[in-house]
């Protein structure tokens, strides 16, 4: 791609609206970061105890699987805002720089879709599993909360990727990436 798509302006633009979303999706990031550090602490304390024959800590894999699972999606709204996903413009290069933002809207178009597909079967789970009341093994830790990131990662994903679509696809939009 050609240079000037990378600007921070391209990625999402300068405006209060894009500002805010950044900021969101850093603290998104930041709180999936802390649960998967706080979860990597407890394992090694109950490896440590396991090691010194005082045996680990009840469900530590358990608490593993589940804040892995949940916190996974909260990492999504900064790799889109920062367009941190693979591009492979090998064969768009050439393309004149207007094209190949157009381009770029449709992909964040059907990023913005995937995501929202992912989010809605994400909230249909949850529910299912409020219902249900399936617990895990162990802990009986409700099973539920673990969709509650998801949910949340996936519809900022979807919402920032829409926004940024927007302005690629149709100048009448440029107004939410300048403010």
């Amino acid at each position: 791609m050609a240079e000037s798509l990378h600007s921070p302006l391209e990625q999402g633009g300068h405006s209060p609206l894009f500002r805010g979303l950044h900021a969101l999706a850093t603290v998104s990031a930041g709180l999936g970061g802390a649960a998967i550090f706080g979860a990597a602490l407890f394992v090694t304390v109950s490896v440590v105890l396991r090691s010194l024959g005082l045996g680990g800590i009840r469900g530590d894999f358990e608490l593993v699987e589940l804040v892995c699972a949940a916190c996974a999606s909260l990492f999504l709204p900064l790799c889109q805002i920062t367009q941190g996903h693979v591009m492979v413009d090998l064969f768009t290069a050439w393309l004149p720089g207007r094209l190949q933002r157009r381009m770029d809207g449709l992909w964040m178009l059907l990023f913005a879709i995937g995501w929202g597909l992912v989010c809605w079967r994400l909230s249909h789970g949850l529910f299912e599993m409020l219902d249900y009341g399936d617990r895990t093994m162990l802990l009986k830790a409700p099973l539920w909360w673990v969709y509650v990131p998801g949910v949340f990662g996936t519809a900022l994903a979807a919402l920032i990727a829409v926004l940024m679509a927007l302005p690629r696809l149709s100048s009448a939009f440029r107004v939410l990436e300048s403010g």
